[in-house]
């Protein structure tokens, strides 16, 4: 198994020493997220600064940015990278799109396959020479004047993961993509029954064998050195599922364990204003669903039992405030577990 850690975001200049701390401690990747900063420009520094660990965006917006822009700004990660750059996507919700990024809403499963497929046309228009002749519904590439032909990389095609919560994205996901990046809202009974049945229906479509598909996340992890900082991180987890809990487009996970109820009651506070007491409706029981949970010496059976055979990488990223502190001996002891992934399949 796969174990990813996060960029600081606020403050590029904080980027250098988090970067290489990660990478000397062994973790396998370094993600940026996009919500109040840009997910690219971090990267492009660690990518100077580090010389083994992965590099990747989990996620960027897609649709606020031409696949041309993503696909250059890939190129050159990728290049400076020397192929350790990972492109995750995600489609965010009408509302951003409309009222934040001004991008027209269209259903975002369609446009994502489009999105995607544009993508691996222009890397290989720029790759290996090929005619950029991409005309989809939603995007149209059709113009690449030598002049405007970055140099070649010599190296494999960008991977590219989606994040995906409902079952087209899925599909989609596994008919198109490297990989997905699941929402941590999601419990193993979920993967199990919902997700990894999507992903194996759009991989029928055409999608690459599983080996070379790499499943990502599917829920919390609440560990730390003493019980202290695991409780800290477990309340956290418990408003987290609450916070995502009240909203109905999450409901499909409750679904599953009969939890509708919990749903309807927390979709109902969030209503009345009420979210300091949301946390309290859920129980113990509920959040370990969500989460793998206990001390450092503890957390690696735990993540095996929660995520093994489904997940081929955990993040590492816990509450805000707290500090899980991976040493190396633990990321190495979750680094043993067996997943079913084994590498991209990025020839052009």
């Amino acid at each position: 198994m796969r174990v990813m850690t996060s960029l600081p975001k606020r403050n590029l200049n904080h980027v250098t020493p988090a970067a290489q701390a990660a990478e000397a401690a062994g973790f396998d990747s370094i993600a940026t997220m996009e919500n109040s900063n840009d997910p690219f420009l971090p990267l492009a520094i660690a990518a100077m600064e580090t010389d083994r660990v992965e590099l990747m965006t989990g996620i960027a917006i897609s649709f606020n940015r031409s696949p041309m822009v993503a696909a250059n700004m890939s190129h050159d990660l990728h290049l400076a990278s020397g192929g350790r750059f990972k492109l995750g996507l995600g489609s965010q919700v009408k509302g951003h799109n409309v009222r934040r990024f001004s991008v027209p809403w269209t259903p975002p499963a369609p446009r994502m396959r489009e999105y995607v497929e544009a993508l691996r046309a222009i890397w290989r228009c720029w790759e290996v020479g090929e005619e950029l002749n991409y005309e989809g519904e939603h995007y149209q590439f059709t113009l690449m004047p030598p002049y405007f032909v970055p140099d070649k990389t010599d190296l494999p095609m960008v991977p590219v993961t989606i994040a995906a919560v409902g079952p087209a994205m899925l599909r989609v996901a596994g008919s198109t993509c490297d990989g997905v990046q699941l929402h941590p809202f999601c419990t193993r009974k979920y993967m199990e029954e919902v997700v990894l049945k999507r992903l194996t229906e759009g991989r029928a479509k055409g999608g690459v064998p599983r080996e070379n598909f790499e499943v990502f996340g599917g829920g919390f992890i609440a560990t730390g050195p003493d019980e202290e900082t695991v409780q800290k991180i477990f309340e956290y987890v418990r408003y987290r599922v609450a916070f995502y809990g009240s909203t109905r487009l999450y409901w499909p996970v409750f679904e599953q364990h009969d939890l509708i109820d919990l749903g309807e009651k927390l979709n109902a506070m969030v209503r009345k204003g009420e979210w300091d007491k949301i946390g309290a409706e859920v129980s113990d029981e509920v959040v370990h669903l969500f989460a793998a949970v206990g001390t450092h010496d503890k957390i690696a059976a735990a993540i095996e039992k929660r995520f093994g055979g489904v997940s081929d990488m955990v993040s590492a990223i816990a509450a805000p405030d707290a500090e899980p502190g991976l040493t190396p001996d633990l990321i190495q002891d979750l680094q043993r577990i067996e997943t079913p992934f084994q590498g991209f399949r990025t020839d052009y």
